[in-house]
């Protein structure tokens, strides 16, 4: 089906509702490269007001990628609520961004009814202020070892990485962040290489300080799903299930992933049983842009497909789903200002389809950002309500090289908002006289404890 509009008598016309979404996406490098991009800021605003008059229920007539030969389309189509969806069956896309925002508008029961598609579509026509006031109602709740996504905090991912992998390195940065009250989302680990010995080390490394200091908080090293499912065989403590994904099958493939695969891998962590007050134990992460790299974005945006991502981690109710959003470099998102609004586009998308959205605030050091606009974004988020930060010592990982936030980054966002880790994570700080009964650092001296065990690391760490 075509779409036209015509703006000063001049017509224009879009081939099919792929392309009018492509052109109606607010600037993006990724979509100039894909050769999918309005060729000018009217062509961009035209299609984005007949997006607008675009109904709702054409996403599900219409699949921008056949589900015959796509099985994440397929799992769209098929997990759509009907009951759900029926509330605002009868909208257009510009009618239920207006419903959105609305005060009668209820998003408790939305999710199950609304299809990646759809929310790329309401958000192409939103300013930043529409997706940060939305995704702020949004509030999705998860538990493992702890509760994370309750109004009023903020949890924060450790990320001890090191370029070696050396065990002392990554034991440092795991007591730097502790001492600065970050890792109630997760102390997790990219791993320098997925060997399988190398990995499992690392996992019984942050088993040994989670155990011995009853920290009620997760951990992962984040190496590819077969890594972790090869080590749930030989009995090594998996917590949390790591995996990048994407939004269609063929970008998926060349993840060397399907989702039979992560089904089964979901169902093994399971059998474990290592979760106390949950049992949510997957973690996603996604970025756009990450399709075409892969040469699998079948003519669609790099914004709907990060969306259509969502869908497949929606499928497996995991713990953590976090965009890494500036991570792939300017060829995707190419400024400080493309880097933030597909961070606001991503934390909104997420959390409308029921995700429990963080955020790795980040940028290349080849790309049009600086640490400024990671500021920025990094607040706009807090106000929006994302679940979780990264904190990286310094905000500079010497392994992945590139620029995120630090733990100071989530104690300046903790403070200027009022916000406060995980309940569990915050009673464990205070314990430990880490964090005072305000959630200030605490006294000098404080975790002692932690700093003797780290000074005499076991002999299976070295």
């Amino acid at each position: 089906m075509t779409y036209s509009a015509t703006y000063k008598g001049r017509h224009h016309g879009f081939n099919d509702l792929r392309s009018l979404m492509a052109k109606a996406s607010p600037l993006r490098s990724a979509d100039y490269l894909a050769g999918i991009a309005a060729e000018s800021e009217v062509e961009r605003a035209v299609a984005q007001r007949a997006l607008a008059d675009v109904p709702l229920q054409r996403f599900i007539d219409e699949p921008l990628i056949p589900p015959e030969t796509d099985e994440i389309s397929r799992l769209i189509l098929e997990r759509h609520d009907a009951a759900a969806f029926a509330a605002i069956r009868s909208q257009t896309v510009g009618e239920f961004r207006d419903w959105l925002l609305s005060d009668e508008s209820d998003l408790s029961q939305l999710s199950a009814g609304l299809t990646p598609e759809m929310v790329a579509a309401v958000s192409k026509i939103m300013r930043n202020q529409d997706l940060i006031a939305i995704a702020r109602r949004c509030r999705v709740v998860t538990r493992f070892r702890n509760t994370l996504g309750l109004e009023g905090r903020l949890a924060t991912r450790l990320q001890p990485n090191h370029p070696t992998d050396d065990p002392r390195g990554i034991a440092a940065g795991i007591l730097d962040g502790l001492l600065y009250g970050s890792g109630d989302a997760v102390i997790g680990i990219n791993p320098a290489t997925d060997n399988l010995n190398n990995v499992q080390t690392l996992l019984h490394l942050l088993d040994d300080v989670i155990t011995r200091y009853t920290i009620p908080t997760q951990s992962c090293v984040l190496a590819h799903v077969t890594t972790s499912m090869e080590l749930m065989q030989r009995g090594a403590p998996v917590d949390l299930v790591f995996q990048s994904i994407a939004g269609t099958e063929a970008a998926n493939q060349s993840f060397g992933i399907n989702l039979a695969m992560l089904a089964e891998a979901k169902d093994m962590a399971e059998s474990l049983g290592r979760g106390t007050l949950g049992n949510h134990l997957m973690y996603f992460e996604t970025g756009q842009g990450s399709a075409l790299s892969a040469n699998a974005h079948h003519g669609v945006d790099a914004q709907t497909c990060e969306a259509r991502a969502y869908a497949v981690a929606r499928e497996f109710s995991p713990l953590l789903v976090n965009t890494v959003v500036g991570f792939i470099g300017p060829e995707y998102l190419y400024d400080g200002k493309q880097i933030i609004r597909a961070g606001l586009e991503d934390h909104f998308c997420g959390k409308l389809l029921g995700l429990p959205m963080g955020c790795d605030i980040c940028y290349t050091n080849h790309a049009a950002a600086d640490q400024n606009d990671m500021d920025i974004l990094l607040t706009l988020l807090g106000v929006a309500g994302c679940n979780y930060i990264m904190g990286i010592p310094g905000a500079d990982d010497i392994m992945l090289a590139y620029q995120s936030t630090s733990f100071h980054d989530a104690l300046y966002l903790r403070q200027v908002l009022g916000l406060r880790p995980a309940p569990e994570f915050e009673a464990w700080l205070r314990k430990m006289g880490i964090f005072t009964e305000h959630n200030r650092l605490g006294r000098e001296g404080a975790g002692k404890a932690l700093l003797q065990h780290f000074v005499d690391l076991p002999a299976g760490w070295t």
